[in-house]
């Protein structure tokens, strides 16, 4: 029994210094959770004082936004970029001379434009205009008809960039406008190649009008008069469908800018480019080819050599003659309009083949003679625009007569007609 007792005892005091150890040992046993009487997320915030942490930066984050307008109205303007939505480009505008994109009709402002065929005669002399209003110009061209020496005053200039290429085949570039002008134009040159000239017109003009569609660039397409064919109305309208031969010889040409200005207006209305159609009529000045076989450069080269006045036919067909610039204006007015067109672009003052070349004697050599050949085919017996859509929506009519037109050319190609010469004699 007294060992039972002890057993016992010994037994109930270890229980007791197991209890007192329980009670006061840091590493006991998980205590029971209590239930937290806030929720999670603002006991978060205020462990560690991380709302102190919150308000304070509240309060340096107002303070910058109150005190910063203040100074910058103290301190220079802060350049900006403005983003264009025709172009999807963004423009630096600060305190500076501007540069860079800008949208189509924002007068005074610097843009980027391509010229293709811009080394030929008409295409030189628009690059001229746009160079001299502040633009930057690319200009595209194979160089078939078109002259680098159209363009070496510009070479040293930093808003012109020429480029060697073939509108038959694609390019990418980012400009603003469009100004294509890419085909020859001439019955000499574009007879040449049929086929070749056919394509400039269709793919070269395919090609264009996909870039314009891809980065928004507004797309002026120079058509031609020879899309009226012969006509049979007179003087003719934008509204006459013309009377053309689709399979002789110069049909090349006459089809080619009749299809362009389909494939035009399929891309205005399928697509949303903005497109302009300039319908040209016969167009004289500096810089045109001395032998292209048009009329007008055909008899001032032939009275500068002393040769005889070349007249195909009666003499009796009658043309109408614009001047270079007034041509170049009107293609101004046109891209910088908010109308599609088309257009017809020249002169209505008409003249007879013989009356033309009276002209050319008068300013030249009274002297010369004047041989007749006949008819090239196809050749219409009668072109005179109608210019009153023009002179009604573009504010555009042309000023310059053939007699003061005609002595600023014969300058030109006498020029180059005596350089021609004296290379001849050296050789």
């Amino acid at each position: 029994m007294k060992q039972l007792h002890k057993q016992t005892s010994l037994n109930h005091r270890r229980e007791e210094e197991m209890l007192g150890s329980s009670e006061t040992s840091p590493y006991s046993p998980k205590s029971i959770k209590h239930t937290r009487s806030l929720p999670r997320s603002i006991n978060y915030l205020l462990r560690e004082q991380r709302l102190l942490f919150i308000l304070v930066g509240i309060l340096i984050g107002s303070t910058f936004f109150i005190i910063q307008p203040t100074l910058s109205r103290l301190g220079p303007p802060e350049p900006v970029h403005t983003f264009l939505p025709r172009t999807g480009l963004a423009r630096f505008a600060g305190p500076g001379p501007r540069t860079g994109r800008v949208p189509v009709g924002i007068g005074g402002r610097r843009q980027r434009i391509v010229v293709t065929g811009g080394a030929g005669f008409v295409g030189s002399h628009l690059v001229d205009k746009l160079i001299a209003r502040g633009d930057d110009v690319i200009v595209i061209d194979n160089f078939f008809t078109g002259r680098k020496e159209n363009l070496v005053h510009l070479f040293g200039n930093p808003r012109f960039e020429l480029i060697r290429h073939d509108v038959v085949e694609p390019i990418l570039l980012e400009v603003d406008q469009i100004y294509h002008l890419a085909c020859p134009a001439s019955p000499v040159h574009y007879k040449y190649n049929p086929v070749k000239t056919i394509k400039t017109n269709v793919m070269g003009t395919l090609n264009m009008l996909g870039l314009a569609k891809r980065i928004g660039a507004r797309f002026l397409l120079t058509s031609t008069s020879e899309v009226y064919g012969d006509p049979l109305e007179h003087p003719q309208k934008e509204t006459y469908w013309g009377n053309v031969n689709p399979i002789g010889e110069r049909s090349c040409y006459d089809e080619g800018k009749r299809t362009a200005e389909t494939l035009a207006m399929d891309y205005h209305r399928g697509a949303g480019v903005e497109v302009r159609i300039a319908r040209i009529f016969n167009t004289y000045g500096p810089r045109m080819c001395l032998d292209d076989g048009r009329v007008v450069s055909n008899f001032v080269a032939q009275a500068i050599r002393k040769q005889p006045l070349t007249v195909y036919g009666d003499g009796k067909q009658t043309r109408s003659f614009q001047y270079v610039s007034d041509l170049v204006n009107g293609l101004v007015a046109l891209m910088e309009s908010e109308h599609v067109g088309p257009f017809n672009l020249g002169n209505p003052g008409e003249f007879t083949m013989l009356e033309l070349a009276q002209v050319v004697k008068e300013t030249i050599d009274s002297s010369a003679t004047i041989e007749y050949k006949p008819n090239t085919a196809d050749d219409p017996h009668m072109r005179k625009p109608d210019i009153s859509k023009a002179k009604e929506l573009l504010n555009w009519e042309p000023k310059i007569p053939l007699r003061e037109g005609l002595p600023l050319m014969v300058n030109d190609f006498r020029n180059r007609i005596l350089n021609e010469d004296e290379g001849k004699g050296m050789k």
